[in-house]
C-alpha cells in the first residue's frame, strides 16, 4: 500500500514538472506577418460631457503557425487621451511583449470619458500596434455631446420651479423624474436632445404647460440615455413624458421612442404635429379622458398599442400612420388603436364620454386587429372614420365611412423598425385616397410636402 502511494506520487510530480517544463518551453517569435483586426475603426458612437461610455472591444488576430510575442501596443495619446483601453486584462496606454500563440486571438477593450469643448465635439485618438512586420493602427472614433443634468435625489427633488426654455447647446440629461411646477411652462426649442436614465420620466404639473418647437431635421429628440444604437429599437429604457391634470401639450416635430409609455396624458389637452412615436413596452401614447388633436402623426411598434385611449375624452387624428409590427413579446396584442370608455384607477373604475374622429388615416399591423373599440352601455362613444385605410378582424364590424378601406395592405416602404420607413410605395391602395376638403386642413405632410392635390391617407404624401 506504502508502495502504491509513493507510484502515485512520483507519477504526480513527474505530470507537473512536464506540464511545466512545457510552459516554459514555449517559444514565442517575432510576428513575421501583419496582424488582423475585427475592426480597423471602432466607432463609440455619441458620449456625454465627462459620462463614461459602454465598453466597445476589437480583437487580434494571429493568423501564423508559430506564438508571436507583440512588442508595443500603445495609445497614441498616451495618459492624456480621452479613451481608456484594455489589453488582454490589463488596463493603461503602454503596452510591451504581449504574447499571442498561433491561430489565437486577444481583446482590446475600449472606453471613453470625455470633456466636450462645443455642443458636438470629435474625439478622435489611435491604438498603434509595433511589430517586426509593420506598423498598424485602429482608430477610435466618437462625437462627444455637452450636456445638462437633472438629478433626482433625496436631498434634490428635480423641480423646474420657474418658467424654463431648454436650447440644442446641450443635451439634457435626467436621472430619476424631472418635475415642472403647476402652472409653469417649459419651451423646449428645435433640435434639443432629452435623454433619459432607466426608469426615468418628465412630469408636467397641473395647469403647466410643454412646448415642443421641432422642425424637420432638426427635431427635438425624447430616449433613454444609451446611445448605442441597438437601443433605438429597445423598449423601456425609460418611462415617459407624463401630462397632468388640465396640463397643456404642443408639439412640433418630435420623435419618442425606447420608453414604457411614450406619452401620458391623464385628463390633459394635446397639440401633436408631425411628430413620431415608435418602440414602446405599453404605448406610444397613453391617454386618459384627454382632448388630442393629431394631424401628420406617425406610430409603430408599441406591445399594447400605438393609441390607447381610456375614459373617453375627445380626439381628432388626421393624416395619420399608426402601423404596428410589434414583434418582441406575442404576449402582447400590438394594436394601432385600442379606445374604451373605463379607466381602472387602481381603486375604481371611472367612465366619460367619447368623441374620436378619424380622418384620412391609415391603421394596419401584423396582427388580425389593428383596432379594438370597447364601448361601455349607458356611456357615449362617438367615432367616425372618414378615407381610412383600417384592419380589423372578422369579429368587428365598424362603421367605416365614406372612402374608407379595409383589410388592405398599405405597402409601406419598410416598416421594420430599424429602418422604418412608413411613407407609401407607388402601388399602395392609401395613394391618392384622401379626401381633398380635410387635406386642405393640413396642407403640407409630415416632411413638408403639398397634398393639396390627389392627397394620400396617411403621415406621409
Amino acid at each position: 500500500m506504502n508502495k502504491f502511494k509513493l507510484i502515485l506520487a512520483f507519477s504526480f510530480w513527474t505530470l507537473l514538472t512536464a506540464v511545466s517544463c512545457n510552459r516554459d518551453d514555449i517559444n514565442f517569435e517575432s510576428p513575421s506577418q501583419m496582424l488582423r483586426f475585427s475592426a480597423d475603426t471602432v466607432f463609440l458612437d455619441t458620449v456625454y460631457n465627462q459620462v463614461r461610455s459602454e465598453t466597445y472591444a476589437v480583437k487580434l488576430y494571429n493568423d501564423e503557425d508559430k506564438d508571436v510575442m507583440i512588442p508595443k501596443i500603445t495609445l497614441e495619446s498616451g495618459a492624456g487621451s480621452l479613451y481608456r483601453i484594455n489589453v488582454d486584462g490589463q488596463s493603461g496606454t503602454d503596452f510591451s511583449n504581449i504574447p499571442l500563440r498561433k491561430k489565437d486571438s486577444l481583446y482590446i477593450f475600449v472606453e471613453i470619458a470625455p470633456i466636450a469643448n462645443a455642443p458636438e465635439a470629435i474625439a478622435e485618438d489611435r491604438i498603434n500596434i509595433q511589430t517586426p512586420a509593420g506598423n498598424q493602427n485602429i482608430t477610435l472614433f466618437s462625437v462627444v455631446q455637452d450636456a445638462e443634468f437633472f438629478i433626482e435625489s433625496k436631498t434634490n427633488p428635480n423641480i423646474l420651479s420657474s418658467n424654463t426654455t431648454w436650447t440644442n447647446n446641450k443635451a439634457k440629461i435626467i436621472f430619476g423624474n424631472l418635475t415642472l411646477e403647476e402652472g409653469k411652462t417649459l419651451d423646449i426649442q428645435e433640435g434639443t436632445k432629452v435623454y433619459f436614465h432607466k426608469n426615468s420620466g418628465i412630469r408636467i404639473s397641473k395647469n403647466a404647460k410643454l412646448n415642443v418647437n421641432g422642425d424637420l431635421g432638426n427635431e427635438v429628440i425624447f430616449r433613454g440615455d444609451r446611445n448605442d444604437p441597438r437601443y433605438d429599437t429597445i423598449p423601456k429604457n425609460w418611462n415617459g413624458i407624463l401630462m397632468d391634470t388640465n396640463s397643456t401639450l404642443n408639439m412640433n416635430y418630435a420623435k419618442v421612442f425606447g420608453g414604457t409609455r411614450g406619452l401620458e396624458l391623464m385628463g390633459a389637452t394635446a397639440v401633436i404635429e408631425n411628430s413620431i412615436f415608435h418602440t414602446h413596452q405599453e404605448f406610444g401614447i397613453f391617454a386618459v379622458n384627454s382632448v388630442v388633436t393629431a394631424n401628420n402623426l406617425v406610430m409603430n411598434n408599441c406591445g399594447e398599442a400605438n393609441f390607447g385611449i381610456f375614459k373617453g375624452g375627445t380626439y381628432n387624428i388626421t393624416h395619420a400612420t399608426l402601423a404596428n409590427y410589434w414583434d418582441l413579446n406575442s404576449a402582447l396584442p400590438g394594436l394601432g388603436l385600442y379606445a374604451t370608455n373605463e379607466y381602472d384607477n387602481g381603486t375604481s373604475v371611472e367612465q366619460g364620454a367619447l368623441t374620436l374622429n378619424i380622418k384620412n388615416s391609415i391603421i394596419y399591423t401584423s396582427q388580425e386587429n389593428a383596432v379594438v373599440f370597447q364601448p361601455t352601455a349607458g356611456q357615449t362613444f362617438n367615432y367616425v372614420f372618414q378615407n381610412s385605410l383600417l384592419k380589423y378582424g372578422n369579429g368587428s364590424n365598424y362603421d367605416l365611412g365614406s372612402g374608407s378601406i379595409k383589410n388592405e395592405d398599405p405597402k409601406f416602404q419598410n416598416y421594420f423598425t430599424q429602418k422604418m420607413n412608413l411613407r407609401l410605395k407607388d402601388d399602395s391602395p392609401a395613394k391618392g385616397k384622401g379626401n381633398v376638403a380635410v387635406a386642405a386642413t393640413v396642407p403640407f405632410d409630415i416632411v413638408k410636402v403639398s397634398r393639396t392635390v390627389s392627397p394620400s391617407m396617411g403621415a406621409y404624401q
